[in-house]
């Protein structure tokens, strides 16, 4: 493979073979699975998103939630408020720096975030029936090398 850029077609007439389409199809599909499986503990994928990323310690502040799941400031602001107030979120001040607070799970936020990965795996595994291990490891690669193009898409605005 070469790091040449690749020009992609879009034909709007088989839009559905586009791989813009069929990424966004797939994460549409598998988010709203997860929807629904966690529906009875009464949170949303999006919130189960800042679960994880606290509960694994790569998040610390809603900026760093805003920027690792691409949401923006004001959507992660009432995510994180709307935790805060189901009492699984403490913001605590920066002593370091007074305009940052850190995030922080709660023991019922430790708990739930604990719960979330046998649940995610259930649903990629349904969502994911018929693929190999080669196939699942050839996707993670591709879609690693993708995300890898973040800082080009992002200098490009």
């Amino acid at each position: 493979m070469t790091d040449e850029k690749s020009s992609l077609q879009f034909d709007a007439s088989h839009v559905e073979d586009s791989v813009g389409y069929l990424i966004a199809r797939t994460r549409t599909m598998l988010s709203r699975a997860a929807d629904g499986a966690l529906r009875s503990r009464g949170i949303t994928h999006s919130q189960a998103s800042v679960f994880l990323m606290l509960g694994l310690g790569k998040c610390h502040t809603a900026a760093d939630l805003s920027r690792d799941l691409f949401i923006d400031s004001a959507a992660m602001k009432r995510t994180l408020d709307k935790l805060e107030s189901k009492g699984f979120l403490l913001r605590t001040q920066d002593p370091a720096d007074k305009r940052l607070f850190k995030l922080e799970l709660t023991a019922s936020g430790k708990e739930m975030a604990a719960q979330l990965p046998p649940l995610y795996k259930e649903v990629l595994n349904v969502g994911f029936t018929g693929f190999s291990e080669e196939e699942l490891g050839f996707l993670k690669c591709l879609l690693r090398k993708a995300l890898a193009n973040r800082p080009l898409l992002e200098s490009s605005k």
